[in-house]
């Protein structure tokens, strides 16, 4: 029976299990006393949706506390083992592939390097399959279990009622790649398992905002900084984030040609593959046969040498440059979004760190408005390599909870005879 607003029921039901869920997960353990204020619902309402999630295998004990006065009072927490996620992260260097509980625990982990032929779409489809099965089987997990599958991609994700996720990768060769569909041809998973796939700059910036340097921030900007840059805007209107193709803002006109095929893109400076390209150009010693983040650590050891070694000059100077053409991008995201904080995450943007950052900080605040430069705040993203894996893995677990913790059901053969629903939306619970 649907009220005045539209809500049935059943809808409140969900709204009110989502709400204890969450509120255990980010705060919790707490107590049933605790619960009402932090969720704003009735100890009746608080009482019955716990019982919900107790019987469900969703929600256990954790100790007990004691009160002012009175009888002990129970502490509640999520259950770690009551629901499992995978978290996929196609980089540029490899296809990382993890386990985790409902708790984000890390249960198992795979990784497929990637060579010249990264990007051919059968190599990372195959990668991302023989990686499932080998997490699933390290953990000794039936995939039906799974909540779902969220990978992490290079590129615009477009979701299609049709195929699914399809992927539009310009700058490593992928036009309107079906991802979705390749990966259910032959998948190790049942088709309940679903997938949750979107831009890794976003991933990235989901799993910032709900346990790193965002949290707590009402909008944010997190930046990708790996071979290419992206980013992912947090903002109350896109409560889960918003990926933007950054790198391929003009900071040029007519200047390098970026990966995406354009002039004068960002990344065509400011990507770790542009700037070991402009060390070799400039005639720096880029080790042979290395991949990027070897080379790269190579040219930070080149500026930034230990004791009195005099720093390569030619390193040096690309970087510098690369911090300013990084900050003056920064500037126009300060200008356009004026975010309370920005984030710098991805390989690169770890590996280059705190040595790197103050130049960033500095070129971006004297190119940015003086206003909305003086409420910013820049700096590092504190999840580590794995946050693009972690953030992806998030994607069917806030899925999961927007579902009030009910898995999705199949789909019936014939839908239930509309007497049967109405009778159930009066049941009170």
């Amino acid at each position: 029976m649907a009220g005045r607003n539209g809500r049935t029921v059943r809808d409140l039901r969900r709204a009110n299990r989502t709400a204890v869920l969450q509120r255990l997960y980010f705060d919790g353990p707490l107590s049933r006393f605790e619960l009402g204020p932090a969720t704003g619902l009735s100890s009746g309402s608080v009482s019955n949706v716990v019982a919900d999630l107790v019987a469900d295998g969703l929600v256990e004990e954790a100790g007990s506390v004691d009160s002012d006065g009175g009888r002990p009072r129970t502490l509640l927490r999520v259950a770690p083992a009551s629901g499992h996620m995978i978290g996929v992260d196609v980089g540029e260097t490899r296809v990382r592939v993890e386990l985790f509980d409902l708790t984000l625990t890390e249960l198992a982990r795979a990784e497929r390097p990637l060579t010249q032929q990264r990007y051919e779409v059968e190599v990372i489809v195959d990668h991302i399959r023989s990686g499932i099965d080998e997490v699933l089987a390290a953990a000794g997990l039936a995939p039906e279990r799974l909540l779902g599958v969220g990978i992490g991609v290079p590129g615009i994700v477009e979701h299609t009622p049709e195929g699914g996720a399809v992927v539009h990768g310009q700058t490593i060769g992928w036009d309107a790649i079906p991802l979705e569909s390749l990966l259910r041809t032959g998948s190790p998973l049942p088709g309940s398992v679903p997938y949750f796939i979107d831009n890794g700059a976003r991933t990235l910036g989901q799993a910032e905002m709900w346990f790193g340097a965002g949290r707590g921030a009402r909008n944010a900007l997190v930046v990708l900084f790996g071979s290419g840059v992206g980013a992912c805007l947090a903002t109350p209107e896109v409560e889960h984030g918003r990926a933007v193709e950054w790198g391929h803002l003009t900071v040029r006109v007519r200047g390098r040609r970026c990966r995406c095929g354009a002039l004068g893109c960002l990344e065509a400076y400011a990507g770790a593959e542009s700037l070991l390209a402009r060390w070799r150009e400039e005639g720096g010693a880029v080790p042979g046969g290395t991949d990027e983040e070897t080379a790269l650590t190579a040219m930070l050891a080149a500026a930034y040498p230990a004791g009195d070694t005099a720093p390569d000059p030619v390193a040096l100077a690309v970087l510098e440059e690369t911090a300013e053409y990084l900050g003056a991008g920064l500037s126009d995201l300060i200008n356009l979004f004026q975010p309370e904080r920005i984030l710098m995450g991805g390989w690169a943007g770890l590996q280059l760190g705190s040595r790197f950052l103050p130049a960033v900080r500095r070129h971006a605040l004297s190119y940015a408005l003086r206003h909305p430069a003086e409420k910013v705040t820049i700096e590092l993203g504190r999840l580590g390599p794995d946050a693009v894996t972690v953030g992806a893995a998030i994607l069917p677990l806030a899925d999961f909870f927007s579902r009030g913790g009910r898995r999705p059901a199949p789909d019936p053969e014939s839908p239930p005879p509309a007497w049967r629903t109405a009778l159930e939306d009066r049941v009170p619970r």
